[in-house]
């Protein structure tokens, strides 16, 4: 297992100093799990072990808050903050909550246009929505463990009038290209989007991403930018990628997140995320 580093940023022959304290951002799938959903050992020793070091870790992922959680709590972490939705969710986490968390800051937008534009060009498409609620709707019994609750069956219309957190598209007849394709055809605005590994698009309100909530999660806590790491491999991880001191691409990941990076680490299936949180204790 070998990671590239980039000799400006902390890489992992460093030594953190004990009093150092990092704000770590970690992407959920095909990071900390892989595409079966899947968490090993070692990357559960690993995470447990810099949140035992007294490091910032933040959970930052495109699952809604219900899918989070079982993360958060697989790795043993039990107080801080966590970004969901891909930064349309911030919480908070504390065990004397009656839950472990609360929602601090949730960012809404108007889901109709991109809907509209998706539907007439989108072969296939079915739909989900996040609503302010917390509530996922979707047409054609349109189901995602990244939902992390049942999703409701409303028909297209109901869609269009609500007002939105996440929206997810997503195409059983399309070819990935034939998806990207159809997504830069419809020209959205207004939006924040990500296209997925597969025939996958995730939508949130302008401006959103992992990186946005993370940057206003860092302010509050005065913790120095150049002390930020982030570990990720989808197209959603990009700007959180760029946003940190030290942003680390998984190495199944598109050349494009590659780019985005300081360094490149082992893919999902090898553990690569292990080597990069082994560096920071």
């Amino acid at each position: 297992m070998t990671i590239t580093v980039n000799s400006a940023t902390p890489g992992t022959d460093d030594r953190v100093s004990n009093t150092t304290k990092y704000l770590v951002a970690l992407d959920v799938d095909g990071t900390l799990v892989d595409h079966d959903g899947i968490m090993s050992g070692a990357v559960r020793e690993a995470a447990r072990a810099v949140v035992d070091a007294g490091h910032e870790v933040i959970i930052a992922t495109g699952r809604s808050l219900g899918a989070l959680v079982p993360i958060v709590e697989a790795i043993g972490l039990r107080s801080g903050y966590g970004v969901c939705s891909n930064g349309g969710v911030t919480i908070r986490l504390d065990p004397s909550l009656a839950e472990g968390w609360e929602i601090i800051d949730k960012v809404t937008f108007d889901p109709g246009p991109a809907l509209t534009a998706l539907q007439e060009r989108v072969p296939g498409a079915r739909f989900a929505l996040e609503d302010a609620e917390g509530n996922f709707l979707s047409t054609s019994r349109f189901q995602d463990d990244s939902f992390g609750i049942e999703a409701r069956g409303v028909d297209f219309h109901h869609l269009l009038s609500a007002e939105a957190v996440r929206v997810v598209v997503n195409s059983t007849e399309a070819s990935t290209q034939e998806f990207a394709d159809a997504i830069a055809e419809a020209g959205l605005s207004g939006v924040t989007y990500a296209i997925g590994w597969s025939a996958w698009l995730d939508i949130a309100a302008a401006g959103v991403t992992k990186a946005s909530a993370l940057e206003s999660l860092r302010a509050t806590l005065g913790i120095d930018a150049a002390l930020t790491v982030a570990v990720g491999d989808g197209s959603n991880d990009i700007e959180m990628l760029r946003w940190a001191g030290r942003g680390v691409a998984m190495g199944q990941a598109d050349d494009v997140v590659k780019a985005a990076a300081n360094e490149v680490t082992a893919s999902v299936y090898d553990d690569g995320v292990v080597a990069v949180l082994r560096s920071l204790v």
